[in-house]
C-alpha cells in the first residue's frame, strides 16, 4: 500500500522539504512521517501541518496530491523508491536524485532534475529554465539517468550536461545542451537560439523548429546511427517519433569541436 499525502496548505511563502523521500522514511510508522521537518520560509514546521497523511511506507511508493507548485526540493537527493505527484510541483524537484522515479502529471518548476545522477522523472506538462542542468559554479550538471518532458523546457536545459539522457518533447528556450561534455539531449519540438554553445562533447538531437545554428558548426555528414534507432525504439512506446537518417554537425569548433548536433535530413 502507497503512502498517501495530500497537501492542503496555502502558504505565501515557499515550503522547502529537503530530505523527505521514500528512502528516507521506508519503514517508519506515520507519526514520524507527520513529525518530519519542512520550513516555510525561516520558519520551521512539520509534515502533519501541510499534508494529510496515509498508508504505508513499507514501499517507499508515495503518491502525492495537491498543488505543489510553491512546494521545493521534492524528491531531491532520493536513492530509491517511487514519488507520483497529481499536480503541479515547485523547484529543485529531484535535484542530485541518484535512483527511483518521479513522476509529475503536472507542470515543475526550475531546476527540474538539476545535476541528477540516476533514476527516472516524467512530467506530463512544461517546466521551468534549467533542466538537468548544473547549479551555478558547478563543473558538472545532470550525471546519469532519464528525464522524459512532455511539455516545454525553458532556458539552459541540459546545462554541463554530463551524462544520461534529457528528452524534451515541446520543444525549449535558448542556449540547450550549454556547455554540454556529454550524454545526451533530444528535443522534438521547437528550441531557441544558440543550441550547443561551447558544448565540449555529447550529442543533441533538434527534431522541431531550429534556429540557424552558431557559425562554430560545421556539416560532417548524413548518417543513420544505430544508437538513434535504438533510442527511436524506446521513445516509440511513449507516443513519439525519431527521424532514423540525420545530418551530422560538428561543433563548438571553439571548445574542439567534439560535440554533435543531429537535424533532421531536409526534404
Amino acid at each position: 500500500m502507497p503512502l498517501e499525502l495530500t497537501y492542503h496548505a496555502s502558504e505565501p511563502l515557499p515550503v522547502e522539504l529537503e530530505g523527505f523521500t521514500p528512502d528516507a522514511l521506508r519503514g517508519e510508522p506515520l507519526d514520524a512521517v507527520r513529525a518530519f521537518p519542512a520550513a516555510i520560509g525561516n520558519t520551521a514546521v512539520s509534515i502533519g501541518e501541510l499534508f494529510r497523511v496515509a498508508g504505508d511506507t513499507a514501499d517507499a511508493d508515495w503518491r502525492i496530491a495537491g498543488d505543489l507548485s510553491g512546494v521545493h526540493w521534492l524528491g531531491a537527493g532520493m536513492a530509491e523508491g517511487a514519488i507520483r505527484v497529481a499536480g503541479p510541483v515547485g523547484r529543485h524537484t529531484g535535484s542530485r536524485m541518484r535512483g527511483g522515479a518521479i513522476t509529475i502529471e503536472g507542470d515543475a518548476g526550475d531546476w527540474l532534475g538539476a545535476e541528477m545522477r540516476g533514476g527516472r522523472i516524467e512530467a506530463t506538462g512544461d517546466a521551468g529554465h534549467h533542466l538537468g542542468a548544473a547549479y551555478t559554479g558547478s563543473p558538472r550538471g545532470m550525471r546519469g539517468g532519464e528525464i522524459l518532458l512532455r511539455g516545454a523546457a525553458g532556458d539552459y536545459a541540459g546545462h554541463t550536461l554530463r551524462r544520461g539522457w534529457i528528452t524534451i518533447a515541446g520543444g525549449c528556450g535558448q542556449y540547450a545542451g550549454y556547455r554540454m561534455k556529454a550524454g545526451t539531449l533530444m528535443v522534438l519540438g521547437p528550441c531557441g537560439p544558440r543550441p550547443g554553445a561551447e558544448m565540449v562533447r555529447g550529442t543533441i538531437g533538434l527534431f522541431g523548429a531550429t534556429p540557424p545554428l552558431l557559425p562554430t558548426f560545421r556539416h560532417a555528414c548524413r548518417i543513420a546511427p544505430q544508437f538513434l534507432a535504438v533510442m527511436a525504439k524506446q521513445l516509440a512506446g511513449e507516443g513519439y517519433t525519431l527521424p532514423t537518417n540525420v545530418d551530422l554537425w560538428h561543433g563548438d569548433l571553439l571548445t574542439g569541436g567534439r560535440g554533435e548536433l543531429l537535424l533532421p535530413v531536409a526534404e
